[in-house]
């Protein structure tokens, strides 16, 4: 799943962003709400996490924003605010649900499955470009109709460059999905990966859907939907 996560705080996103990628998760994390919005109107998300005390816009006025532009996924609120006004403030603006800081790892994720699964039947299943399709409930492959045996590594990379289609993604960005918090990790490993899901993808139909831009990173050409 595609989760957004809106927190000012340096520390807090950075922590999110590693721990629900290692659940598995693929996460944009931001920090603050005017690229909330234009991540919101540019990409697909599954849910979004947001924090009420943003710099600027506030929480509560960039979730009324996201619901009046027809935004649908879940939306959980984090903040440090506890009292029952601002729950209740936050949920009649369109929130979901609301976890106050600080809080436990596995609370949040207890409750973003919870929200997924009772959202599953208004959230995007698929994606796809052309004779690709991704299901993103199996995390499976298929092209030209046929299942494409895809290791999970190169099943992220693929996942997170067809959500972020016609947008270079920079090696370092791929690495942080694959590998959070991890600074060791050899960028080289990325160019191996992205060589092998080429071979995977590309046939005699002459569909090849990546294109590297050399000095920056690589480009899903293909329009998803």
């Amino acid at each position: 799943m595609k989760l957004l996560v809106v927190e000012d705080e340096a520390l807090l996103r950075h922590h999110l962003h590693t721990r629900l990628g290692e659940s598995g998760h693929v996460v944009e994390a931001v920090a603050d709400a005017e690229e909330a919005l234009y991540q919101a109107e540019h990409f697909h998300f599954d849910l979004a996490i947001v924090d009420l005390g943003l710099p600027g816009i506030s929480g509560l006025e960039l979730i009324g924003r996201l619901r009046s532009q027809g935004k649908t996924f879940p939306i959980l609120i984090l903040t440090a605010r506890g009292n029952w006004q601002d729950k209740v403030e936050g949920l009649a603006t369109g929130a979901d649900d609301y976890l106050v800081k600080p809080f436990q790892f596995e609370e949040l994720e207890a409750r973003l499955n919870a929200l997924l699964r009772r959202s599953s039947g208004f959230t995007q299943s698929t994606i796809a470009a052309g004779p690709l399709v991704l299901d993103l409930n199996r995390k499976q492959a298929t092209l030209d109709e046929q299942p494409l045996a895809l290791t999970a590594y190169e099943y992220r990379i693929l996942e997170y460059l067809m959500r972020h289609h016609q947008q270079v993604v920079a090696k370092d960005r791929l690495m942080e999905q694959l590998y959070p918090g991890d600074e060791e990790r050899d960028p080289n490993v990325i160019e191996v990966l992205v060589g092998r899901l080429r071979r995977k993808l590309e046939g005699e139909n002459g569909f090849k859907p990546i294109d590297t831009v050399r000095g920056l990173g690589y480009l899903f050409t293909e329009r998803c939907r």
